[in-house]
């Protein structure tokens, strides 16, 4: 069974065995517990006035994962993972996002975990829209400096349409810089279920169920320059990583992805390495989930 509106995903035809990506599934879902689904569009960051390029993430994520991680770690085995493929953009936003919500609405009808590969972030929101349909008040947890609740189309339009159309009842920032948002964008977070760094990678978190979204513009650009917003402030990869590993490990996160890679501005791939270990810091946790 294939994945609607999705192409096959490029992998080299030679993995080393010894490698992680060996072990990614690209024939069936059959048997797997998790997917990725590569949201190749950056659209909305063009609408936006950002950098473009991050349509580009989901093959150069895919290229340093070739390179990166043990098949069969010490940390112990990895989830089945099979590999939908990337996204088909359609002439609108709109219509990229309606495709994005059927390809995770068909990955959760099969009871299979979605990790989103990005790709803009304004394709978290039809991503989580798949997964608010089937768990009502949904909360969110999301690592970034920016807001992004602007009422317009584009990249930073997600948590704002999330509450006032998919019943998203509270929303968590991390890594938040007052710096680069308006006044009148943290009143409106504030005023609509918004908590600023209120939560810890170490818990507990609230007794919800939740959806986790990490834009790697949190990232510190002395180690993520290729993102579309650099940072000159922000994380480390161990403040990232503990954030990741957490989310993989709880059982109520229903949903997780990583946006904003943008390989035109990684010429040493530092970003693609951080981004792929990232990926793998969730499977980690995932994979020591309670059964």
């Amino acid at each position: 069974m294939s994945i609607p509106h999705c192409t096959p995903p490029e992998w080299s035809s030679d993995l080393n065995p010894a490698r992680f990506a060996s072990r990614i599934r690209t024939d069936t879902p059959d048997g797997c517990a998790v997917v990725f689904l590569g949201l190749a569009d950056d659209l909305g960051v063009t609408l936006n006035g950002g950098r473009m390029g991050a349509r580009d993430g989901p093959r150069a994520i895919r290229r340093a994962l070739e390179r990166y991680g043990a098949s069969d770690p010490a940390s112990g085995p990895w989830p089945a993972i099979y590999d939908a493929g990337d996204i088909i953009p359609g002439d609108t936003l709109e219509d990229t996002h309606r495709r994005v919500t059927e390809a995770t609405d068909a990955i959760l009808d099969l009871g299979m975990f979605p990790i989103g590969i990005g790709g803009g972030h304004d394709l978290t929101f039809p991503f989580v829209r798949a997964a608010a349909k089937r768990w009502p008040n949904l909360s969110g947890i999301y690592c970034d400096p920016h807001l992004d609740v602007r009422s317009e189309p584009g990249s930073g339009m997600t948590f704002r349409a999330l509450p006032e159309h998919c019943s998203v009842t509270r929303l968590y920032i991390q890594g938040y810089s007052p710096t680069v948002n308006s006044r009148e964008h943290a009143d409106w977070f504030s005023t609509h279920g918004g908590f600023v760094d209120a939560l810890t990678s170490s818990g507990p978190w609230p007794d919800a169920d939740f959806f986790f979204s990490f834009d790697l513009d949190v990232l510190d650009a002395a180690y993520a320059p290729g993102v579309s917003a650099a940072n000159p402030c922000g994380w480390t990869p161990s403040q990232a990583q503990a954030w990741v590993y957490a989310a993989g490990r709880h059982p109520r996160v229903r949903c997780f992805d990583l946006m904003e890679f943008n390989p035109g501005f990684d010429p040493a791939g530092l970003t693609a390495r951080l981004a792929g270990h990232l990926i793998l810091t969730f499977l980690r946790g995932f994979a020591e989930r309670p059964r």
